[in-house]
């Protein structure tokens, strides 16, 4: 599982590890092979015709960019008519530079102001890296200086509590906990009460994964919300959806059905090493228009780094740095 988190309004920004860029150009190694293969096809074999065009909107749909921008690469490839000697690099600078464009209009950081607690709600899907992605974040605010508390709404799973219980000892924040089976919504109002009494900075508060088309789980979501506006009319004030980039077109469905129930304001992705999928962050940012936050490219606590559009955009293409 993978996870991260961003600058605030008084912490100075964190500079990304000097390896970054080599853990997500690797991260994103079977998604760039997968065009560079189709690249190279085209480049040794013709010059780039309809039917070439064509081969490389395949492939760039197969890489899950989606329809829309698959079809607009495909177009700016085309006007340039590379003729009879397309080249490889010029290619590939131009998926980036489309990919960027569409990718910038997404990459916002999440502020943490204007609420002190300032309540994250955390919510996806079974396995999406929902609660590794919680510490991730709790050790990234600790960093800034924030005083931080969790609280263990995945109530369905003991290891989904013992494991919050961990990630706050490791980072030295409370953590609301009740037996497993427990109210989840009765949580989250224990966990507002006792983070607005305590002048707790942030409150991260995990939910139990939900398919996005079981009825009786996202109601039980809404239930979460609807309760700890009670004890702050304001909360949530941001919700985070974690994808797991691995299942590919299904994180288009979650997207919808989590807006919908809960008010998507976020979005995390994880997962993104070991996998030829990481182009669905494209069609997602096409279609949705949502702020990516967070990427998470390892297990590592350093694997889940804010979001850049650049960065991911160039990967992508296998671009080297």
């Amino acid at each position: 599982m993978n996870d991260s988190t961003q600058n605030t309004d008084h912490a100075a920004p964190e500079e990304k590890p000097t390896s970054w860029w080599k853990r997500l150009s690797s991260g994103l190694k079977k998604s760039s092979s997968s065009l560079g293969a189709a690249i190279s096809d085209l480049v040794t074999k013709r010059r780039l015709d309809n039917a070439a065009l064509d081969e490389i909107e395949e492939a760039l749909i197969r890489a899950d960019l989606g329809v829309v921008t698959a079809a607009r690469i495909s177009d700016v490839i085309g006007q340039g008519r590379y003729a009879q000697n397309p080249d490889a690099d010029a290619l590939r600078s131009i998926i980036a530079d489309e990919v960027e464009k569409v990718l910038l209009p997404v990459a916002h950081p999440l502020k943490i102001e204007g609420a002190k607690p300032f309540v994250i709600l955390v919510a996806g899907v079974n396995g999406s890296g929902k609660t590794t992605t919680i510490g991730k974040l709790a050790a990234r605010f600790a960093r800034e200086g924030r005083k931080v508390m969790l609280a263990a709404g995945d109530t369905f799973r003991a290891a989904a509590i013992e494991q919050l219980k961990i990630w706050g000892g490791r980072v030295g924040a409370k953590v609301i906990a009740r037996e497993q089976g427990s109210d989840a919504a009765g949580i989250a109002f224990d966990a507002v009460s006792e983070a607005k009494a305590d002048g707790v900075d942030v409150l991260l508060i995990d939910t139990a994964g939900r398919l996005q088309n079981r009825t009786e789980l996202m109601t039980e979501l809404e239930k979460i919300i609807r309760v700890m506006k009670k004890v702050d009319a304001t909360a949530p004030h941001a919700v985070l959806l974690v994808l797991d980039a691995t299942v590919g077109q299904n994180a288009i469905s979650q997207v919808e059905a989590f807006g919908k129930t809960a008010g998507v304001t976020g979005l995390v992705m994880t997962k993104l090493d070991g996998t030829a999928r990481g182009g669905i962050l494209v069609a997602i940012a096409e279609t949705f228009k949502l702020p990516v936050h967070f990427i998470g490219v390892g297990e590592g606590i350093d694997d889940l780094q804010p979001f850049t559009a650049r960065d991911f955009a160039r990967a992508m293409a296998g671009i080297a740095e």
